[in-house]
């Protein structure tokens, strides 16, 4: 009985520990807060930027077109007439081909330049959770219940050691992206 009792007790002590080795991370919170994340998102703005541009000189291109098909239609020969149609149809297409091109660029770009900065931040936070000797670590993001008395966060340590400036938050950096979004929409409205 002694024996089972003793068992017991131990089993129960490394439990105790080993709850106490489990970590957690707010590893959404450590990308989008890394300085290298800000080039990122200003690499594919421009190429957004970029994209939205060539997109609209190809509509305003075709709306010119198509308004000087519905004036002088009327005078044209067949010939003319199929000519300027055969091109508007043209037009559409390289629209389309290029909204479905375009789409699938940028999200290519997207995840070549965030790949090698997630790669990063989980490459620091595997090496702090070893460091602090967790033998488990929890995104918050994908965790559904933790005791937090039980588990080390580790993502103010991650925050240093991947350079995030202290007072920067998801909020703050939403403030950044309006404002620049608020900026960027000035010029053009003027």
């Amino acid at each position: 009985m002694k024996k089972i009792f003793v068992i017991a007790l131990a089993a129960f002590a490394s439990l105790t520990v080993s709850a106490q080795t489990i970590g957690k991370v707010n590893f959404n919170e450590l990308v989008m807060l890394m300085p290298e994340m800000d080039a990122a998102r200003e690499t594919i703005a421009a190429s957004q930027k970029e994209a939205e541009e060539t997109y609209a000189a190809m509509v305003e291109e075709y709306q010119g077109k198509a308004t000087q098909y519905q004036q002088k239609s009327a005078s044209w020969t067949a010939a003319i007439k199929e000519s300027k149609e055969k091109e508007l149809y043209e037009i559409q297409n390289r629209i389309q081909e290029f909204q479905n091109s375009i789409s699938q660029e940028l999200q290519q770009q997207q995840n070549q330049l965030t790949a090698p900065i997630q790669e990063k931040a989980n490459k620091t936070v595997t090496e702090i959770a070893k460091a602090k000797g967790l033998t488990a670590l929890f995104d918050v993001s994908q965790a559904i219940f933790f005791d937090e008395s039980k588990v080390i966060d580790i993502t103010a340590d991650a925050r240093k050691a991947l350079n995030i400036p202290d007072g920067r938050t998801l909020e703050s950096l939403q403030a950044e992206l309006q404002a620049q979004a608020q900026a960027a929409q000035a010029p053009a409205a003027k």
